[in-house]
């Protein structure tokens, strides 16, 4: 794993919200507005874009945590920014802060977790899970 980065280090994601992105469930749409798990999604990837930059040909991100706190709907065809900075990284583990914005209005905050692991531990893991899956 390289380490280029150090605390406060940020990444910037922009997306326009797509009907793709609305709160729409096998019942029919809830409501048109960006749905709290694509901005899940969104920040997520915000913060693997440092992930892309940390890992090895051998490695793999994987995702430890995502918290969010909503604060305001975004509209369909708006655009969203997200600033992903770097709280911390021990060892193979980073936490990012989050901010997702429609131009000064704050739509949410919140952190993600991931750590940078091994594709052949990963693997293993895996390929453990989906045993155990079939033995059942």
């Amino acid at each position: 794993m390289k380490n280029p980065f150090t605390k406060g280090d940020c990444k910037v994601y922009r997306k326009k919200i797509t009907n793709d992105d609305t709160a729409a469930f096998e019942t029919g749409l809830v409501h048109p507005f960006y749905a709290t798990f694509a901005l899940g999604r969104d920040a997520e990837w915000a913060s693997r874009l440092f992930v892309l930059d940390m890992k090895e040909e051998d490695e793999e991100g994987i995702g430890t945590f995502l918290n969010i706190k909503h604060h305001s709907p975004a509209l369909f065809g708006e655009e969203i920014t997200f600033e992903a900075n770097i709280f911390s990284i021990e060892k193979n583990s980073i936490i990012c802060h989050y901010i997702a914005r429609v131009g000064e209005r704050i739509i949410a905050t919140g952190e993600t977790g991931q750590k940078i692991l091994k594709k052949e531990k990963l693997n293993s893991l895996f390929e453990k899970l989906n045993n155990n899956q079939h033995e059942d």
